[in-house]
């Protein structure tokens, strides 16, 4: 099976086998979470049905075939509550209401990826759109150590692409003039500005100008340039617009949205470390996150170290992180590994000296239950009535 990639537009395109869906029970969320990797090992030999496409977005998951041309489903992001893996498997799982269903009956859409690492990809893509949905539900909860603003446009001479020509035609505003008008007061305040030189062109008013090309006829696309269209002019001033553009601009790409990155690293690190959301939000979600759920966090005491705070059957514990010699290890635990990838990798597979293993799935928190159940409820009520309404679902 071929693997692609493509990313445009807040879309990343990843292909993979498709195994099927099973219903899903409704329960508690530690007992649906176990009860779902016991199936999902279960369907470990499971042939695929078809390979197709999967696009993930913030708005939600699509599901093509295998030409993009045939869309096979579409979920909401309100609508996807929770996405797991199973790396050593290559299985990639999310739980979804499924669209057109009356009922708030829970599915898990299972895939196959071409190998552990794409299955562990695919399971940090939909994470990371679970985080900027609720980051784009609730604005209030990012982080304030940037602005967030987009670049504003650079000023341009142009005046939004129409040449100057024109922009003279419609501007009243009186341009600089080398001699006293009649009638006029002299100051004895020296002129900072320099005179133009012949070779930067005549300057003049707008209207004398505008008064001049009607007589000679001589109005006509480029046929004249208005007093700011001098090079030497132009090209200063256009320089003092575009010193601070590039200020902020340089600013803004050190402080960048928070958006899908294109790496897989990039992606995990985001993942991990709730980028882009407070830390206090965070880590108050990471309580109703699933059992065994993490964050990576800076220390609050030590700057040199970095923290993992677990969800445990006991709560939240916090696990400083030591940093020797290029090494990361756990406090109060003895392996050591060169980076911290193949430490969360280690205890997602082993507990040893913690309380559980850590988890690779999420949940969405702005999944929308409410919505579903009070939309079934409706068409329960519609079909005891007697009366079928067509209902669209995103």
């Amino acid at each position: 099976m071929g693997e692609t990639a493509g990313q445009e537009h807040g879309i990343v395109t990843r292909s993979a086998e498709y195994i099927g869906s099973f219903p899903v029970d409704d329960s508690c969320l530690d007992d649906q979470i176990q009860q779902l990797h016991t199936q999902l090992k279960s369907f470990k030999y499971c042939k695929s049905k078809r390979t197709v496409s999967l696009r993930f977005s913030v708005k939600g998951v699509k599901v093509y075939d295998e030409d993009e041309t045939t869309l096979l489903m579409a979920h909401a992001m309100c609508r996807v509550s929770l996405s797991t893996s199973r790396p050593s498997d290559a299985q990639f799982a999310f739980v979804s209401h499924n669209p057109g269903n009356s009922d708030a009956q829970l599915y898990c859409h299972l895939f196959r990826a071409r190998h552990a690492r794409a299955a562990q990809f695919l399971n940090l893509l939909l994470c990371r759109c679970f985080q900027l949905y609720f980051l784009e539900k609730h604005p209030e909860e990012a982080q304030d150590e940037c602005s967030g603003k987009k670049p504003t446009r650079t000023p341009s001479l142009l005046n939004q692409g129409f040449p100057l020509s024109v922009s003279a035609l419609v501007s009243f505003r009186r341009a600089p003039t080398q001699g006293l008008l009649p009638g006029a007061k002299v100051f004895s305040q020296p002129s900072t500005e320099q005179v133009s030189s012949p070779e930067e062109g005549p300057t003049s008013s707008p209207t004398l100008v505008r008064k001049m090309a009607i007589r000679t006829k001589g109005l006509r696309s480029g046929a004249y340039r208005s007093f700011t269209f001098t090079p030497i002019k132009q090209r200063h001033l256009q320089d003092k617009l575009s010193a601070p553009q590039e200020k902020e601009q340089a600013s803004a790409k050190a402080c960048k949205s928070p958006s899908l990155a294109e790496t897989e690293e990039a992606l995990a690190q985001a993942v991990w470390c709730w980028a882009g959301v407070s830390s206090d939000c965070s880590s108050s979600l990471l309580a109703d996150d699933v059992l065994g759920a993490f964050l990576l966090c800076p220390h609050p005491k030590k700057p040199n170290r970095g923290s993992l705070i677990v969800r445990f059957p006991s709560g939240l514990v916090t696990h400083s992180i030591k940093n020797s010699k290029g090494k990361f290890r756990l406090e109060k635990c003895h392996n050591d590994f060169e980076s911290l990838a193949a430490l969360i990798e280690y205890y997602t597979e082993f507990s040893e000296e913690l309380e559980c293993s850590l988890s690779c799935a999420r949940v969405n928190h702005c999944y929308d239950w409410e919505e579903i159940v009070n939309k079934s409820s409706r068409s329960l009520q519609d079909n005891k009535k007697g009366t079928v309404k067509n209902q669209s679902w995103v």
